[in-house]
């Protein structure tokens, strides 16, 4: 064995010991502006999807009131049983989706942990999964590290940023085994309708094609409701759901998000899960429960914020010759998601 420092050789040996996966997917670039951003004064970082808003007081003093009586103890890895009903109501009232507490919903580690196992769960090496893009920076290295292959299917400004049917169409190949679909999208803010969903439905039931759809934008949908595509009945059945806490209650860092999708489904993502992560903080888990029991005035008042923001910041750039479209929503009217008891 050599003493001191390695040689030279021995250094290009110990890369061989990284996996070809992981030293094909490129770092993150985003998160390296958010690190530099965080070492700065005085810089608004718009480089990650972060509220600039806290979490609301009654989140954070269920949360400080649990630990203080002790809750601190791993929970199932599905996650709490009164979070998980809560989830499910939640998504049954304010978009008609059903899920089953018990056998469709996991709660995880963020959004992202739930795309992770979500892909990692229904994806096998050489199979090719359509990307909507642009799209969140996490999508095509989970497809990569599960062994697929993810290929970009392009939203484009003409179509509002929208996934049309044509455009998925031109890159269906025998080996497509799934979509990836971030609505309301990240970054572009495109928003898609009922109908535009239908379209893509046709398309996904005559290629038998599952749907991973990361909805965690879905209450920042300023001029109208957000339609879930699971709410279609011939999708449910190959729909995986992602959504958390994320985006609606400024809780980023407390890292709670879900995963719904039928059972079968539901049940492979639960053992990556397992594996990965066990289960999501309790202290997080605790907080969403009280997000959702009595969090919802907050968060309407943060979304009104947003709204005004954003149309202050488009109404800018166009002033400025920067074309900048505003996301529509023209169709369905709004409802009121009734919290828990």
């Amino acid at each position: 064995m050599s003493s001191g420092s390695p040689t030279r050789s021995e250094v290009r040996r110990l890369r061989d010991f990284i996996s070809k996966r992981a030293r094909a997917i490129p770092p993150s670039g985003i998160r390296k502006f958010f690190d530099i951003a965080q070492t700065m004064e005085d810089v608004i970082s718009l480089g990650v999807g972060e509220p600039d808003f806290v979490t609301p007081w009654c989140v954070c003093e269920a949360s400080i009131y649990s630990i203080e009586q002790g809750s601190t103890a791993y929970t199932s890895n599905k996650g709490t049983p009164h979070l998980r009903a809560a989830i499910s109501r939640y998504l049954d009232t304010r978009f008609s989706t059903h899920y089953d507490p018990e056998a469709e919903i996991i709660v995880t580690c963020g959004v992202s942990e739930a795309a992770d196992i979500a892909i990692r769960a229904v994806v096998d090496p050489g199979d090719e999964v359509l990307v909507a893009e642009p799209c969140y920076v996490s999508y095509n290295p989970c497809v990569s590290l599960a062994g697929g292959t993810p290929v970009p299917v392009l939203c484009r400004a003409d179509d509002e940023f929208r996934l049309t049917a044509d455009a998925l169409a031109e890159s269906i190949t025998p080996r497509t085994k799934a979509l990836v679909a971030n609505f309301p999208n990240n970054p572009t803010g495109g928003v898609m309708e009922e109908a535009d969903w239908h379209a893509i439905a046709d398309l996904l039931v005559d290629h038998d094609l599952l749907l991973i759809s990361d909805e965690v934008y879905a209450e920042l949908t300023y001029d109208g409701d957000h339609f879930s595509p699971a709410r279609i009945p011939e999708l449910f059945e190959r729909t995986i759901t992602l959504n958390g806490f994320s985006k609606a209650f400024a809780m980023t860092g407390w890292r709670i998000g879900y995963l719904c999708a039928p059972p079968g489904i539901a049940a492979a993502a639960l053992k990556i899960h397992q594996y990965v992560a066990l289960c999501a903080p309790i202290m997080g888990q605790i907080a969403a429960y009280e997000a959702l029991r009595n969090g919802e005035a907050e968060k309407d008042a943060m979304v009104r914020e947003y709204r005004l923001r954003r149309n202050l910041f488009v109404d800018g750039l166009n002033k400025l010759g920067l074309a900048c479209h505003v996301p529509k929503v023209r169709s369905m009217p709004s409802r009121r998601w009734r919290a828990p008891a």
